[in-house]
């Protein structure tokens, strides 16, 4: 029970980003992508309020693992950045596409997003490769 305990709070938030923020704790991630990813993060992306940096880097590991799972992508790309308020956060694979927001997965990040104000959306055209993009408010 207690190791199940330790599984889910790690799965939401994982020390490296209680210790050391969003954008180590996305680099950490990235490093064990089995797929050659792009990051590029802007350093105002980091230290954010805390649901803000858990619900993206939730967004940005479900991400990464349905692009590893489902997509056949050959190449991921990851951007954390701020824009107007809102910390946009983007991946995208060029696998075969076809992903849309109502199997568990994206539905969670969406639902996730969404409880914070901000918004998910999902453009995946067959054999186009797969971009999603979240918005979530986080002040100035």
């Amino acid at each position: 029970m207690i190791d199940e305990l330790r599984r889910l709070v790690h799965g939401m938030m994982p020390a490296a980003l209680l210790e050391r923020g969003l954008v180590a704790a996305t680099e950490d991630l990235v490093d064990r992508v089995p797929i050659p990813t792009d990051l590029d993060v802007d350093a105002a992306a980091d230290r954010l309020p805390p649901a803000v940096e858990s619900t993206a880097y939730f967004v940005v590991a479900e991400s990464l693992a349905n692009a590893v799972k489902h997509a056949r992508a050959s190449a991921l790309a990851v951007r954390l950045g701020r824009v107007d308020g809102l910390l946009r956060i983007e991946v995208r694979d060029d696998g075969v596409g076809g992903a849309r927001i109502g199997g568990r997965g994206l539905r969670g990040m969406a639902d996730r997003v969404d409880a914070l104000g901000g918004q998910l959306s999902v453009d995946s055209p067959l054999d186009q490769g797969t971009r999603i993009v979240a918005d979530v408010p986080c002040g100035s």
